[in-house]
C-alpha cells in the first residue's frame, strides 16, 4: 500500500514544480500552450494504449457503460467547481485557490485510484501513462501558479497548496490498492472510468486550453505527444 501511496504521489507531483517554477520561470504564452497539448496527445494515448486495452476486458456494454459514467462524474464535478468557485475551470485564470485545488483533484483522483489497482493485480505499471500524467499536470498548475504568486502568495503558501492535491492523489492511490485487494478487482471498471473522465476532461478543458494559447501549433504538439505515447506501447 505504501509503494502505491508513493507512486500515486509522484504522479501528481509535477504540480508543486510547476507552481515553485512559476516564480522563477516566465515562458511565453504559446510554450505553456504547445505544453498543454503534448500533455493532451500523451493523455489519449494513455486512454488509447492502456486505459481501454485493460478496460476491454470487460464486456462491451459494460466498458461503454463506465465511460459513461466517468464522463459524467468529470462534467458534473467540474460544473460545480464552476459553480463554487466560479472562474473558466479549464484554464483555473479567475477562480480561487479552493477552485483550482478541487479541479486539479478531479482530473487526478481516477489516474491515482488506477495506479493502486494496477499494483495490487500485480500488474506493471505503464510509463507512459505515469509520463503522461506527469506532463500534463506541468501547464495546467503552472499559469495559475503565475497568477497567484503575482498576487502575492510565498512559495511555502503555493506550495503548500499544491502539496494537498499530491496527498489526496497519494492517498487515492492507496485507496484504490486497498480496495482491490480487499475485493479481488482487476481494475477493469475503473480503468473505464478514467477513461471516460479523462476524454471528457481533454475535450472540454486540456484541448481547448492548448488551442487559445498555441494556436495552430496545438495540433502537432497533440500529435507529437499521442506518437510518443504509442512508441512506448
Amino acid at each position: 500500500m505504501l509503494e502505491a501511496f508513493i507512486l500515486g504521489a509522484v504522479g501528481q507531483v509535477s504540480l508543486v514544480l510547476a507552481g515553485l517554477a512559476a516564480y522563477v520561470i516566465k515562458l511565453p504564452t504559446w510554450v505553456i500552450g504547445s505544453l498543454a497539448a503534448y500533455g493532451a496527445g500523451a493523455l489519449l494515448g494513455a486512454v488509447a494504449f492502456d486505459l481501454v486495452p485493460q478496460a476491454s476486458e470487460l464486456p462491451g456494454l459494460d466498458s461503454a457503460i463506465w465511460l459513461l459514467i466517468g464522463a459524467a462524474v468529470f462534467i458534473v464535478a467540474d460544473e460545480l467547481v464552476d459553480r463554487l468557485f466560479g472562474g473558466d475551470d479549464a484554464t483555473h485564470e479567475g477562480s480561487g485557490p479552493m477552485g483550482i485545488v478541487v479541479g486539479s483533484v478531479v482530473d487526478g483522483i481516477p489516474e491515482s485510484v488506477i495506479f493502486g489497482i494496477t499494483l495490487a493485480a500485480g500488474l506493471p505499471i505503464s510509463v507512459a501513462f505515469l509520463a503522461a500524467v506527469f506532463i500534463s499536470n506541468i501547464p495546467q498548475a503552472f499559469a495559475p501558479s503565475a497568477d497567484l504568486a503575482a498576487q502575492g502568495w510565498s512559495r511555502l503558501k503555493l506550495s503548500g497548496m499544491w502539496g494537498l492535491v499530491v496527498l489526496a492523489c497519494g492517498l487515492a492511490a492507496a485507496i484504490g490498492y486497498a480496495g482491490a485487494e480487499a475485493t479481488g478487482a482487476s481494475g477493469d471498471r475503473v480503468a473505464a472510468f478514467a477513461a471516460g473522465g479523462l476524454l471528457a476532461m481533454l475535450t472540454d478543458s486540456l484541448i481547448p486550453y492548448a488551442f487559445e494559447r498555441a494556436k495552430l501549433q496545438a495540433g502537432i504538439w497533440v500529435v507529437v505527444g499521442f506518437a510518443v505515447a504509442l512508441a512506448q506501447a
